[in-house]
């Protein structure tokens, strides 16, 4: 009995742990997601509900907590992720795709803000913005496996162009440098996709 008891306490100590780590990582994001772009650590304490010393217990510092909130960030993507058929016609496949990439940059905008002003300074977020170039690369290779077949050598220039065209740093730029509403900046993307991919467009 005295080895189950310690187990349950072992396995409680867990799960409030874990509790606790979820709550400062949703705190984070969600001060950030009302315009608190740095938040400190005394901000993230106390939206969590707890002490400065319990968050510094949990991360060690900025950079593990940057990390814990970018892998729920890319979770939230995932969950909002819906795959796009490689068979229909491009036209379609453009739309679609389009559509999805700017409902999911619209998802990550806040937490993508905040990266841009750190991210210089950090590489946790460096690392964290690479996985998600790497998803939108995939996405792209999976999707346009036909049209980057017949760009031959050209392949994986296009490749390149699809996925800066479709990546943050681009919707950054229509949005806040051109100041452009969702949908004009969505059909920019549009226009700015189905022109590469018509190049290479089997007849």
């Amino acid at each position: 009995m005295d080895g189950v008891e310690v187990v349950g306490r072992v396995d409680g100590r867990t799960a409030r742990a874990e509790r606790t780590r979820a709550a400062i990582v949703e705190a984070h994001l969600a001060l950030i997601s009302e315009g608190d772009l740095r938040p400190t650590g005394e901000r993230i304490a106390e939206r969590a509900g707890i002490s400065l010393r319990t968050l510094w217990t949990n991360f060690k510092d900025m950079e593990t907590l940057f990390e814990a909130s970018g892998a729920e960030v890319l979770r939230q993507q995932d969950a909002a992720y819906r795959p796009i058929s490689p068979g229909l016609p491009l036209v379609k496949r453009v739309d679609a795709y389009c559509r999805q990439r700017a409902r999911l940059l619209q998802l990550i905008a806040p937490s993508a803000r905040a990266a841009q002003m750190r991210e210089p300074v950090s590489e946790q977020l460096h690392r964290n913005r690479l996985k998600h170039i790497d998803r939108v690369r995939d996405e792209v290779e999976e999707l346009f496996a036909v049209e980057l077949g017949e760009a031959g050598q050209g392949r994986e220039q296009l490749l390149n162009a699809l996925v800066a065209a479709s990546t943050w740093q681009a919707w950054s730029m229509l949005r806040y440098g051109l100041g452009l509403g969702v949908d004009q900046a969505r059909a920019v993307m549009s226009r700015t996709v189905g022109a590469l991919l018509a190049e290479v467009a089997p007849d």
